[in-house]
């Protein structure tokens, strides 16, 4: 192990105060990435710890592959989630992992408050405390990037996480932004940052030199990576139209959630498609740090300045499948450019996608209802209407009256306060990703430690499925939690679920051997499966109850490409994976 990755920077915000600790036994044991993180979290995030309070910790961590190998790009944050009240935890590129590894650290853990807002600018021998006042209260999430980028040094190898206006106003699922188009999201770490009036961190790395114990065995293992991923046809699909692709396959399989997910097909799906985009708003297309691929594809177009005719402002904003879903086909919004046109509003921001597309879906169809009025929405929610979807989403940031208080808590709480659970489409407390494919979904968003699509990767086990006789239960369960008990080991290296095919057991296990690692492909299946274990045992810890999981009506009305849902089935698998979570955390906690 090199002697950058086993250093822990640990800041107290409340005292202004930072140090460093050697944790070799750490890495040692758990890798790096989400394996280190989760260790962390129990060591300072106490059970009954305040999300929004100073107790609670934001822990970033990175791994043993960043700075090595390609596609190796991505920083874990770790904290206590103000959406769910339990376990908390986001992926984010750009140039993140890079700076952190650059800087010295494998990890850093921020606790306690501030009393005035701050930024922090971290190097590899100090912390510095910026008064951000000046930057509090800013419109844009972009701008106080900006902002800070032309006040320190370090271009190339610097990381600039902020948080926008719903971070600062606590908005329960508000992001963190880095790069300007990649993002810390869902399970709102903006509100955690907001809370303890930390405004943006700042990491800046240097040229260090990472030790390779056999450089030509080194260099052939690089060359071997990086040549699978530039001829991997589905990495080619990743760089042309990135996870945009999705929408056309989705919409024809009858998976694509639709207005509040009344249905599964949108008639307006080509105009949001990967394909019609890049057509015709595509201006570039941005790669992570040591990534061939450049999977981020950034929508442009210009727009006039009010009463200044012939003055125009360039608008840059990325786009993926998810904030297509949530806020194209979730609002029946077939208008290409308003799409856009809200997304780019979201992300300014600084709000979770996903959950704001979400939740501005059940407070249309509330309306539509009757279970809220216009004095309650302020603007009439319809959908298709971006314009009116856009002030809402500023309302939802201001929280000018009770019903947007509501919003900014999530859907769970809105609909427990105001009705409409049935098509309140939350899991676990978290706002649904953007896949009807069928079970194995609603398994992974009601039982992945995180909530999200990516877990368990239930969307592509569903459409694996297709035209097959569903397995039973207990067999669907034991695949999807394998395939998350995997995903750990990627998320402790940490290296980019699109290249999971690249990165086998096999392949991780030769390319630690230069490195002067060695971890045989059982031992790395072991560890994913010890930090899976001691990640859900946290989280059942801080208040998560499988028995108390609400499972939303709407589900099983629309119909799947496995025909309607069946609630029977879905019980069958909840109180199976209860019992086996039972078992694996007394075997591997």
């Amino acid at each position: 192990m090199d002697k950058y990755l086993r250093r822990v920077l640990f800041v107290d915000l409340t005292r202004k105060r930072f140090w460093v600790e050697e944790r070799e036994d750490l890495f040692e044991e758990w890798m790096g990435g989400v394996g280190v993180a989760t260790q962390l979290y129990r060591e300072v995030v106490p059970k009954d710890a305040d999300p929004l309070g100073p107790e609670n910790a934001i822990i970033l961590a990175v791994g043993p592959f960043v700075g090595y190998y390609p596609m190796a790009s991505k920083t874990v944050a770790v904290f206590k989630s103000p959406l769910t009240g339990n376990w908390g935890e986001s992926h984010c590129g750009g140039r993140s992992a890079i700076a952190l590894r650059f800087a010295g650290y494998g990890a850093v853990v921020i606790t306690g408050s501030s009393d005035v807002p701050v930024y922090l600018v971290i190097t590899r021998r100090r912390v510095i405390f910026k008064d951000a006042r000046a930057l509090w209260g800013m419109s844009s999430a972009i701008t106080v990037g900006r902002i800070i980028r032309e006040n320190i040094p370090g271009a190339g190898l610097r990381t600039i996480i902020r948080i926008g206006k719903a971070g600062e106003r606590l908005v329960r699922y508000a992001c963190a932004i880095t790069e300007t188009y990649r993002h810390f999201g869902r399970l709102g770490l903006g509100a955690v940052m907001g809370a303890k009036k930390l405004k943006a961190i700042a990491i800046i790395g240097s040229r260090i030199k990472l030790p390779v114990k056999d450089a030509r065995k080194y260099r052939e293992m690089y060359d071997k990576i990086f040549k699978l991923a530039i001829e991997s046809p589905l990495m080619k699909k990743y760089h042309e139209l990135g996870t945009a692709m999705n929408v056309l396959p989705l919409n024809e399989l009858r998976a694509l959630p639709t207005r509040n997910l009344k249905a599964a097909q949108f008639e307006g799906a080509e105009k949001l498609s990967g394909e019609f985009i890049a057509q015709n708003y595509l201006g570039r297309r941005v790669a992570c740090s040591h990534c061939p691929v450049a999977c981020i594809h950034i929508a442009v177009w210009r727009e006039p300045y009010e009463e200044e005719p012939y003055f125009y402002k360039t608008v840059h904003t990325p786009y993926d499948y998810e904030p297509i879903y949530a806020l194209g086909t979730m609002l029946g919004i077939s208008d290409t450019l308003g799409m856009l046109r809200l997304m780019s509003v979201v992300d300014v921001l600084g709000l979770d996608a996903i959950s704001t597309g979400v939740v501005l879906a059940w407070a249309t169809e509330a309306l539509e209802k009757g279970l809220v009025s216009e004095k309650e929405t302020i603007v009439k929610l319809e959908w298709g209407n971006w314009q009116n979807y856009i002030e809402a989403v500023r309302y939802i940031v201001e929280q000018p009256n009770e019903f947007y208080e509501a919003l900014a808590r999530g859907v769970e709480f809105a609909a427990s306060k105001y009705g409409g659970q049935d098509f309140a489409l939350a899991f676990g407390g978290v706002e649904m990703p953007g896949y009807h494919t069928g079970p194995a979904a609603y398994i992974n968003y009601l039982l992945g430690s995180r909530h999200s699509h990516l877990d368990m990767a239930g969307y592509s086990y569903d459409q694996k499925l297709i035209g097959k006789p569903l397995p039973p239960p207990e067999k669907m369960v034991d695949n999807l939690v394998e395939e998350e008990c995997w995903r750990q080991v990627l998320s402790s290296l940490v290296v980019c679920f699109f290249a999971r095919r690249i990165y086998t057991p096999e392949l991780i296990s030769e390319a630690f051997e230069p490195l002067g690692w060695t971890w045989t492909p059982e031992e790395l299946r072991n560890l994913g499966r010890r930090i899976y274990a001691k990640k859900y045992s946290l989280k059942l810890r801080d208040g998560f109850d499988i028995d108390r999981l609400r499972i939303p009506k709407r589900i099983f009305e629309t119909e799947t490409p496995h025909g309607k849902l069946s609630g029977k089935y879905l019980r069958k698998a909840l109180e199976y994976f209860k019992r086996k979570i039972v078992a694996m955390i007394s075997t591997y906690s």
